[in-house]
């Protein structure tokens, strides 16, 4: 169908883009234009501009960077958008490696530590994005129209705070004290333990976790909304995707970096000064988790000091936004006229109507539930995708997080920055963008019937397998002839592999009465005389060593291969899906369009996601912890029970997914400036106005 564009109105445009550029032109002279057709002036795109909209013009000094008088020559070096791009990477690799790392990487040994279930982890988690959610519509609206960098600086120091909060359980709960000595757990041995008082209130700790998640999220809300649009707003607009993708470029390898230091950290016992006959191989074992929150802390209130000093707006960057071409989705009545009105959305009363027109956008209510679904997939897999792999292939807590950690780094931050230079590359205009995202969620979703994908438990007597070594599926009984005279508390967990290839709860369980003071050089301890050992391998030793048995599946490379794709995919999509989202609401919206968008992605997704994987990760649990009476931890896990629930999941929340990206596709629609003028495309729109060549009066342009 054809689309005209009349002359006068494409020679208006043309010539009001150069008045804003030359200097000394007056765009309000009188000369050329009467008083009623300055205030009703049109863009290029077919709305109507205000003159007043861009009037204030800051001064030089305003425009330096510093610290109130304090604004020396040599920091204007960093007044720039590379500059700005510095460190709001570093806040946002320090969020990632904060949040979505160390927190990830450690929830099972604060579990083991502080007696948690996964459900309790999933609050944990969830916090962040409850904060989050309480914080968003007051950040992204008033700090949409307010000096973004100020409200940045101090969200990162709050985050901050956060850090040291989340790391405080471990100086005020006392040391961590394993009740297991040389001889204690051993066959014929004193079998006694003794509660202490604490112990079964160590479950309480989790509120002052969930605390340092809300700080968290308090410190990262301006982050993801006022971070994104300041640098939106104060680089060319073909250039935003490259600048956001390698934002969030530095967001993804953050985690990456938490999983692979906090691996390191978890290494190193949790009391650093006490001596123990514990090894990281052990289910008891409880690694130095709160290192890397002390460390991530400092770093935080270091880079919150230079993003305070920056701007209200960076030098030239005004004519960036005067040149900006609207690809806004076009309501039927046209009421989103209201949002260019220059002094819309700085009062409260004002914040209803701006709602109102967001609610109103399909395409804009269609990324945000297709985003929702992808977050919920992002915080259940990054929580628990490392005890995934502790349980499915027999790996520590240190493997699990440092393998986990090899996944992301390249798949997750490669997909995010080629996904920004992709949109960046191609020219994509906001239907275009949707369809990328689409394709992306697609191949997502063919990829993530890897989860199927398990391995078999390892043979545990007792649990998932007969003392003689044949399958088990009842229920858990790891009393047998070989140890009914060791009187073994079932306590005291502390796993052992006999050489007959069995798992047994403990070496009295296993019917060992003595051990090798040596130890082998993977750093085990060695049991003798083991009779249940002895009775499946009579002409063995009857021995056995400390920690579990290694995994023989050979579905691990497999695994890490269709799971990288799984992780790249849904970051490739990532940067152009926030791309579409900026492109599909007017300018004046983006930082509150941004958090609404967060508001909706954390309540339908990032809040219940933890939550829910937590709750189906639960059930699939064989063997809990029996801490004096109470439930713990889970020590065991039925694999292929929780393959299924992961599977189910996925499959459901990639399907709606790629649903909601196919319907925000079919309800855009753009302005006829949009469709028509190929300079969105090839960026001419960014040139300086004596770039541009003069159009004929009278042109008509036809498509």
């Amino acid at each position: 169908m054809s689309s005209h564009l009349t002359g006068d109105a494409s020679f208006s445009s043309r010539q009001e883009l150069l008045n804003l550029s030359e200097p000394g032109t007056n765009i309000n002279n009188s000369d050329t234009l009467t008083s009623s057709e300055t205030n009703n002036k049109i863009q290029c795109n077919g709305t109507k501009i205000y003159d007043n909209q861009y009037k204030q013009t800051p001064s030089k000094t305003e425009n330096m960077c510093g610290w109130g008088l304090l604004k020396p020559k040599f920091l204007q070096v960093f007044n720039r958008p590379k500059g700005v791009l510095v460190f709001l990477c570093s806040a946002s690799f320090l969020q990632g490696m904060i949040v979505n790392g160390f927190i990830n990487t450690v929830i099972t040994s604060i579990e083991r530590r502080f007696d948690l279930r996964s459900y309790h982890s999933g609050m944990i988690a969830s916090s962040y994005d409850i904060a989050a959610c309480v914080c968003l519509v007051f950040v992204s609206y008033f700090g949409g129209s307010g000096h973004k960098p100020r409200w940045l600086g101090w969200g990162v120091l709050i985050m901050a705070l956060g850090s040291v909060v989340f790391a405080l359980p471990h100086f005020i709960s006392g040391d961590y004290v394993v009740n297991v000595s040389e001889h204690i757990g051993l066959c014929h041995s004193n079998q006694s333990t003794q509660c202490s008082e604490g112990s079964s209130s160590s479950s309480n700790y989790r509120f002052l976790f969930m605390l340092g998640q809300f700080l968290h999220g308090i410190g990262a809300t301006p982050l993801y909304t006022l971070g994104v649009t300041y640098l939106d707003e104060n680089v060319k607009s073909n250039y935003a995707p490259v600048y956001i993708g390698i934002f969030y470029t530095a967001a993804i390898i953050g985690p990456a970096a938490g999983y692979l230091l906090g691996g390191q950290f978890l290494k190193v016992y949790t009391e650093i000064n006490t001596k123990n006959s514990l090894t990281p191989e052990n289910p008891l074992w409880v690694g130095a988790w709160w290192i890397g929150f002390l460390g991530a802390g400092a770093a935080a209130f270091l880079v919150s000091i230079p993003i305070l000093g920056y701007p209200r707006q960076l030098p030239g960057s005004q004519r960036y936004v005067k040149m900006r071409i609207s690809e806004a989705h076009q309501l039927k009545d046209g009421s989103q006229q209201t949002a260019l009105e220059p002094e819309f959305g700085k009062t409260l009363k004002d914040l209803p109507r701006s709602a109102l027109l967001l609610l109103r956008n399909p395409t804009f209510i269609f990324l945000c539930l297709s985003g929702a679904t992808e977050a919920t997939l992002i915080a259940g897999m990054s929580t628990f995708g490392p005890k995934f792999l502790e349980s499915q292939f027999s790996l520590s807590a240190s493997q699990a997080a440092t393998l986990f950690g090899y996944l992301v780094v390249p798949a997750g931050g490669g997909g995010t920055f080629l996904g920004g230079f992709i949109v960046n590359k191609l020219k994509l205009r906001c239907a275009g963008i949707i369809k990328f995202c689409l394709i992306c969620t697609t191949c997502g979703l063919l990829a993530i019937f890897i989860v199927c994908i398990h391995c078999p438990n390892m043979p545990v007597a007792g649990i998932t397998s007969t003392f003689n070594g044949s399958f088990y599926d009842g229920a858990v009984n790891v009393t047998a002839a070989c140890n009914a005279e060791c009187n073994c508390l079932m306590e005291i967990y502390n796993p052992v592999c006999g050489v007959d290839g069995l798992m047994y709860y403990s070496p009295c369980h296993a019917g060992c009465t003595e051990f090798n003071t040596t130890l082998l050089a993977n750093g085990r301890k060695v049991f003798h005389d083991c009779r249940c050992v002895m009775e499946n391998f009579p002409s063995g030793m009857g021995t056995a060593e400390s920690g579990k048995c290694s995994s023989l599946c050979t579905y691990m490379p497999l695994f890490l291969v269709l799971f990288f794709v799984v992780i790249f995919f849904t970051f490739l999509g990532s940067i152009p899906a926030l791309t579409a989202t900026l492109r599909c609401v007017p300018d004046s919206q983006r930082s509150f369009a941004l958090g609404i968008q967060w508001i909706l992605v954390r309540t339908l997704g990032g809040i219940p996601g933890p939550i829910a994987f937590g709750s189906v990760i639960d059930i699939s649990c064989l063997l809990w912890q029996d801490q004096c009476g109470e439930r713990g931890s889970c020590y065991i896990y039925q694999n292929s029970a929780m393959s299924k629930y992961l599977l189910i999941a996925g499959i459901t929340y990639k399907v709606l997914g790629t649903l909601f990206f196919f319907i925000a596709l079919w309800l855009y629609k753009p302005p006829h400036s949009a469709l028509n003028s190929s300079n969105v495309d090839n960026g001419e729109a960014e040139l300086p106005a004596k770039d541009m060549p003069d159009m004929p009066v009278n042109n008509v342009i036809t498509t």
